[in-house]
């Protein structure tokens, strides 16, 4: 016979033991080496990726990016060092400012991701995959931009651009994304001048490509889209958001400007929810089914936290 505790004789003891294993399962320290080694294997999958779309791709066939990569790239052209000497060099300035800018953690763990990329560049051989030179800009893009993405969900980066872009939008009118593509079409000018158009356009290829594959990496298929939905089953749908999608939804009172109705100020409500790109179509489908008639609005969102989101791995 088993034994219940002394508030419920009932209840078997053993349901109320404090488990050895499940507690270690869910410490704090367990969470913490969990995340470390999860951000280790990003930064070193990150850099294997990168070496082989330098050393595999771009580097044997002259092709450049943007960016820190690509300035050490065209010094490399010209200057004939060992590239891994100018991507340390060249991201240097980039770390340190990376102290100030984001925190002293993120530094060191940016310099050690550029430190073994420059050892990997320098000491594994990777044979040359193709003479092609569209399939050389694409594919060494993807791997590139895949090394880049892979080591900012590990919490560094392995080019600093984006570091001094910080520095530059908080002290001009210009957003990150400005500088970025100020910087890099003047980096692309130079080697249209240094070398010729035609490695210039390339390269434009290459870093569009890379830049691709960071953004599918950094957000990927949980990229979050918002929908705004303007109906009069707003209640219907925002049961089946909320049964059927299992999603938050945010409840606005509005009042209607101009529409079908004419010049009428009706008051009514609007429901607002944030689903991932795969969910969309799912969504639209089953608003469409209550009132074909809804109006609908999408955008995408830069970044999500709280509520009922999933926590991306890095933001």
């Amino acid at each position: 016979m088993i034994k219940g505790t002394d508030e419920n004789p009932s209840v078997p003891f053993f349901f109320f033991h404090d488990n050895p294993v499940d507690r270690e399962m869910n410490s704090p320290n367990r969470k913490i080496r969990t995340k470390v080694a999860r951000e280790i294997l990003y930064v070193l999958l990150g850099v294997l990726s990168a070496a082989i779309g330098l050393k595999g791709f771009l580097l044997p066939n002259g092709f450049f990016d943007g960016g820190a990569m690509g300035i050490s790239l065209l010094l490399n052209h010209f200057i004939k060092i060992d590239l891994s000497i100018f991507i340390v060099a060249i991201n240097i300035p980039f770390v340190l400012l990376g102290i100030k800018q984001v925190s002293p953690q993120f530094a060191l763990k940016s310099a050690v991701a550029i430190l073994f990329l420059a050892l990997t560049v320098h000491w594994i051989e990777i044979p040359v995959l193709t003479s092609d030179k569209l399939l050389i800009s694409i594919f060494g893009g993807v791997f590139l931009g895949m090394g880049i993405g892979l080591s900012m969900r590990g919490g560094a980066v392995i080019d600093g651009t984006e570091v001094l872009a910080v520095q530059v939008s908080r002290k001009s009118v210009l957003s990150v994304g400005d500088f970025i593509a100020i910087f890099n079409f003047m980096l692309f000018l130079c080697v249209a001048f240094l070398i010729n158009v035609e490695t210039a356009m390339y390269s434009m290829l290459t870093y569009f490509a890379a830049s691709k594959s960071v953004d599918f990496l950094i957000s990927g298929i949980e990229e979050y889209i918002g929908v705004t939905i303007i109906s009069p089953q707003d209640e219907a749908i925002r049961l089946m958001l909320i049964h059927e999608l299992r999603r938050g939804v945010t409840v606005y009172k509005t009042e209607g400007g101009y529409g079908k109705t004419g010049d009428k100020t009706v008051e009514r409500k609007a429901l607002f929810c944030a689903v991932t790109r795969l969910e969309v179509t799912k969504l639209i489908n089953e608003v469409e089914r209550i009132d074909p008639d809804a109006f609908v609005i999408q955008h995408s969102i830069k970044d999500t936290r709280g509520g009922m989101i999933k926590k991306r791995p890095l933001h």
